[in-house]
Order: structure tokens, then C-alpha cells, then sequence
């Protein structure tokens, strides 16, 4: 049965042409970043967990506090996230 996403996560496109088996790591990357618990569940559903780790593992970005929340979802510790490691090499502007 296909998940039912909060409509919400997906803002800049149009939902109901979302094809979710073709576009699986970005729906997956999505639902991590702007997300909920039951969405991270039903994802984790759909997609299998072996998929989401993966997935998981290799996106891009997240945000710091997602960052940590995905890792232990998977039981992976953060510094294996690839987005924690590019967030690492880009460090922001000291603020005074």
C-alpha cells in the first residue's frame, strides 16, 4: 500500500504527479528533511530500511537537527551522514 505523505513536505511540487517508486530518493531525502515521525514510519514502510539507510546515508543535505534525528532512525552515528561531513567542510561565518 502507497504511503500518504503530508502534503506540506512536498511544497514545490505538485503532489499528485509525484511518482513515488520513480523519484524514491528524493521522496525519502524529503520526508527526512521537513518530515514527521509518522512519515518517517511510513516511509520506512514503503521503501524498506535497507533503502532509507542508503539513501539516508548518501544525501546531500539535511539540516543539523535532522542530521541527528536521521542518524538514529538508521543506527548510524552522524559522522557517517554524507551531508554531515559536507556541512564539515563548509563551515559557517563566525558570528560576532
Amino acid at each position: 500500500m502507497k504511503p500518504v505523505f503530508e502534503r506540506r513536505i512536498f511544497w514545490d511540487v505538485d503532489y499528485d504527479k509525484l511518482d513515488i517508486d520513480e523519484k524514491a530518493d528524493f521522496v525519502i531525502a524529503r520526508v527526512f528533511e521537513r518530515g514527521d515521525i509518522e512519515d518517517f514510519r511510513q516511509c520506512r514502510r514503503y521503501y524498506g530500511d535497507e533503502k532509507v539507510e542508503n539513501v539516508i546515508l548518501n544525501v546531500s543535505f539535511l539540516p543539523l537537527h535532522r542530521m541527528y534525528l536521521a542518524a538514529v532512525v538508521i543506527n548510524h552515528k552522524v559522522s557517517e551522514l554524507k551531508c554531515y561531513k559536507k556541512r564539515l567542510l563548509n563551515p559557517e561565518l563566525y558570528p560576532y
